[in-house]
């Protein structure tokens, strides 16, 4: 490690712990709500795509309040914003377990998740990580999307014993009571980024704020081709991966796995993309991200041909153990070259632009594999999609133009 990047770690270590925790929420209902699919499916009758909709909505409805959320953490830091946001979204997956069987009160439930995800969507937690590391950003980055790795690892097992000891209703309060207890606190403690003032800056302060910070404004950004490539490439990824992991445990129990040996399977996304992030941090301070970001790309391929092999348990494991690299890999990729192709003049508002790509692919990926099954009762066909998706987007990041030189962004030196 660089000696610039000893320093960063040596000054600020908690913040990026701090904000993998805040990340972690970012994952919470797309890898539990499989297990709830079949509790669902019995109590109310519904079909998977009704379920998988819920998601849907909350993506589509998260735009707009993603977009005004990166304004206010270019305004006003990334501290305010993500504590808030984790407040509201525990609260409002709590909820869910009021669900009374009309789907019209389940889509405003999943509508009200929206609110609460748009204030912990990744760049917020990411802007206050790049305001800090320079030198060691890469890895810090990774650090902090590790988050909902190890949140992706915990939470089917979890899911599972809520389920089993408390039914539906009790699994959705208890994801959301168990998240607000452990992150909350570490939030208010730790999580401060170099913009992050004690006091609300006024107007001229946050202007020469901005002013100071290096990288492209808004309008130049959004003219800018990687923001478009790294965009499709991202969202064309997301609806893959995300498919993939809503569906992930029903793909497991078609296979004939049981709730938990499924569940157990699963939780291995997380463990692998806890080594995709870190390693792709790590990777990312020294080489050329362009080759490594397209081989990330490509790999759910790659999980896509084990699980349409028809192969065993080790068959089921490897291509989980895929899936959840390349999903690791493909955050610490996207947040990186965001801070070095767009800096950190408009990077709130730019990323979470940038995110709208990859909302809309978590919103359709879901909801196109419910609909696959409920169409011809196999995920086969959906399978089979997924695999010229991510080699397009691979593609994509292969033919990314040359990193730009920001080494001028030394965010580090930030006060509070």
């Amino acid at each position: 490690m660089q000696a610039g990047a000893r320093q960063e770690w040596r000054n600020y270590w908690t913040l990026p712990i701090a904000g993998a925790l805040g990340n972690s929420l970012t994952v919470l209902l797309v890898y539990s709500l499989g297990l709830f699919m079949e509790p669902l499916t019995k109590e109310f009758g519904w079909n998977r795509a009704e379920i998988s909709f819920g998601i849907t909505v909350t993506n589509f409805t998260a735009l707009g309040l993603g977009l005004l959320c990166g304004m206010l953490v270019d305004r006003f830091g990334p501290r305010r914003i993500g504590i808030l946001g984790v407040a509201l979204l525990c609260a409002s997956v709590a909820l869910l377990g009021t669900a009374t069987g009309s789907l019209t009160n389940w889509y405003l439930l999943w509508a009200f998740i929206a609110i609460g995800s748009a204030g912990v969507g990744p760049f917020i937690w990411t802007s206050a990580v790049a305001s800090r590391f320079d030198a060691g950003r890469g890895l810090a980055i990774g650090v902090v999307v590790a988050g909902s790795g190890l949140a992706a690892t915990v939470i089917p097992p979890l899911t599972a014993w809520l389920l089993l000891h408390h039914g539906w209703r009790g699994g959705f309060i208890g994801l959301g009571a168990t998240f607000a207890v452990v992150v909350i606190p570490v939030l208010i403690l730790f999580f401060r980024g170099a913009y992050d003032g004690r006091v609300r800056p006024t107007k001229a302060e946050a202007k020469s704020i901005n002013a100071a910070m290096p990288g492209l404004s808004l309008k130049e950004g959004l003219r800018s081709a990687p923001f478009y490539q790294i965009g499709l490439a991202g969202g064309a990824f997301s609806f893959v991966a995300i498919g993939l992991i809503v569906h992930f445990v029903p793909i497991l129990r078609s296979s004939g796995l049981d709730l938990t040996a499924a569940a157990g399977i699963t939780g291995t996304i997380g463990l692998a993309s806890l080594a995709g992030r870190f390693g792709m941090g790590y990777l990312l301070d020294k080489f050329d991200a362009r080759p490594i970001a397209a081989t990330a790309f490509a790999l759910p391929a790659v999980a896509a041909g084990l699980l349409l092999s028809g192969g065993g348990t080790l068959s089921l494991t490897l291509a989980a153990l895929i899936v959840g690299f390349s999903l690791g890999s493909e955050l610490s990729i996207a947040f990186y070259l965001a801070t070095r192709y767009f800096g950190l003049k408009a990077y709130g508002v730019l990323m979470s632009a940038m995110l709208s790509f990859l909302a809309i692919g978590m919103a359709l990926g879901p909801l196109t594999a419910g609909y696959i099954f409920d169409r011809t009762n196999s995920y086969v066909n959906f399978l089979w999609l997924t695999i010229p998706l991510v080699l397009i987007a691979s593609v994509l990041m292969a033919t990314l133009r040359p990193v730009p030189d920001q080494s001028a962004a030394a965010g580090g030196q930030g006060g509070d």
